[in-house]
């Protein structure tokens, strides 16, 4: 799934407020429920039946951007990139999606 290429779904289309599932609580929104498996992990919930879902994988991407930095942003970027899991291009895309999305929904 490329979050980067897709609409932002509001937390009712993502099924939030969740239900608890056996000992799995219930979540209201996105943020709580990474909360809680960044703390616990699948493995501590013998028995609970999974389900398997289908995703939808987005499409390459196609447009190509080129943007110079200097050597010090350039190795912070790396490290923040690094810190979330994703490389440098992704974090970018992310940023730049989140600023367009704010910029969508401000009020002029």
């Amino acid at each position: 799934m490329s979050v980067f290429r897709t609409k932002n779904y509001t937390e009712e289309e993502l099924g939030y407020p969740t239900e608890a599932y056996g000992r799995i609580p219930s979540f209201a929104n996105r943020e709580e429920e990474a909360a809680f498996w960044d703390t616990h992990d699948l493995t501590e919930f013998d028995g609970v039946e999974l389900h398997p879902v289908e995703v939808t994988i987005g499409g390459e991407l196609a447009e190509r951007l080129t943007l110079r930095l200097d050597a010090e942003d350039r190795a912070e970027l790396a490290r923040r990139a690094r810190a979330k899991g994703v490389g440098p291009s992704t974090l970018v895309r992310m940023w730049i999606k989140e600023r367009l999305d704010q910029e969508a929904t401000a009020k002029p």
